[in-house]
């Protein structure tokens, strides 16, 4: 009897720790996320903001019409290529600078890190706005490089053929640097005794890698890859502060065009709508990457 009043009292305790973390999640998150769901079931404009009895039910109605927007579509393919062409270049840079710094034949290894993980806590706003200055066509100093051999200027921000390529340049630039204290972090748990009995069994710098480092760090590259993921699908501040979704909308993005519908147009319904849509490619996506990752042995 004594053991299950025990075990009561612990169970009460527990809930007890338990249960201001889960009133901050219910009125921060699930009760956002339901109120969400179910204002992309609604016409909520700016007509309903005046007055609610404006406000009515259509059901999926707004997920229709988006699908059968073209706008849309483009903006899911921008941000599609933002993320193929974005997430492989922030993983590997992230991956090959940790490997340097880990290495014990690089130099002042404390002054690189902070100089890699500065850019990702400056100011995004304020770093993009000094990337806008150094990609100007007239007086960029990226520019500046380029002529100063014999090419011509670049308009980079002003062809839609150059404008993702820019911005990607400036994201990756931004945020592998978090990516990177993850790598090394792990990195720096691989026994040194592993290295060496490679080393001592004729191993390669290529196959220490392969077969030493690579199957270490195998879960931290997944959930890079994740994070990486979700944030390259989630892109709006760096082509709201450089392009503004130009030029000729070749830079509109899924969360850009949440933000146009909801706060340009007044459409809330639909922008919540696009939120949503755009919450399940991301978990569509993450949950393919932990299937190719069981299937590869890097996730149990």
């Amino acid at each position: 009897m004594s053991g299950l009043v025990l075990t009561r009292q612990r169970e009460r305790a527990a809930w007890g720790f338990v249960a201001p973390a889960m009133i901050a999640i219910g009125l921060f998150f699930v009760i956002p996320v339901v109120s969400a769901l179910l204002l992309s079931l609604t016409d909520f404009d700016i007509y309903a903001l005046a007055d609610l009895s404006n406000l009515r039910f259509v059901g999926l109605q707004n997920y229709e019409r988006l699908l059968g927007n073209p706008l849309f579509w483009g903006a899911l393919r921008n941000t599609a290529l933002f993320a193929v062409i974005g997430v492989p270049l922030t993983v590997g840079a992230s991956l090959v600078a940790a490997l340097a710094l880990n290495a014990r034949v690089v130099k002042w290894r404390p002054v690189w890190r902070v100089v890699f993980f500065a850019p990702f806590v400056t100011t995004l706003v304020a770093t993009a706005v000094l990337w806008n200055y150094l990609l100007n066509t007239r007086y960029g100093v990226i520019n500046w490089a380029i002529t100063s051999v014999g090419l011509p200027a670049v308009d980079w921000l002003g062809n839609p053929q150059t404008s993702i390529p820019a911005i990607l340049m400036f994201v990756v630039w931004k945020t592998f640097g978090y990516n990177m204290l993850i790598f090394l972090a792990v990195l720096q748990t691989v026994p040194d005794d592993l290295h060496e009995a490679a080393r001592i069994d004729g191993a390669g710098a290529w196959m220490r890698f392969r077969h030493v480092t690579l199957p270490a760090i195998a879960p931290t590259f997944l959930l890079v890859s994740i994070i990486s993921v979700a944030s390259f699908f989630q892109l709006f501040a760096e082509p709201y502060v450089m392009t503004q979704g130009g030029p000729a909308q070749s830079t509109v993005t899924v969360l850009y065009f949440m933000y146009e519908e909801g706060f340009k147009w007044w459409n809330l319904g639909s922008a919540s709508a696009v939120a949503f849509i755009l919450f399940l490619i991301i978990l569509a996506v993450t949950l393919v990457q932990l299937a190719v990752a069981r299937r590869l042995g890097a996730y149990q």
